[in-house]
């Protein structure tokens, strides 16, 4: 497994997507390609925020979540959170 410390860059807008009336979003093709998204794949919604409020989301392929990716967002939620 390649180092993913080492290879993230920190976080940009990829794409602004819209939520629709039953409450679903579309991800562009380019962004689905660009993390090699599949069907049937899953994807862990995290949210960030301070007490009762939600701020922001961030999806994380499922298969990823361990301790590479904790270590790449414990960072990014500490500059997001003050």
């Amino acid at each position: 497994m390649r180092n993913m410390k080492s290879e993230m860059k920190c976080c940009g807008v990829e794409a602004i997507v819209t939520v629709d009336s039953k409450g679903q979003i579309v991800l562009p093709k380019d962004v689905r390609e660009k993390i090699k998204l599949k069907p049937n794949d899953k994807l862990a919604i995290i949210s960030c925020g301070s007490g009762d409020e939600t701020c922001c989301l961030i999806m994380v392929k499922a298969e990823n979540l361990g301790s590479s990716v904790k270590s790449f967002l414990g960072p990014i939620l500490r500059e997001v959170l003050g």
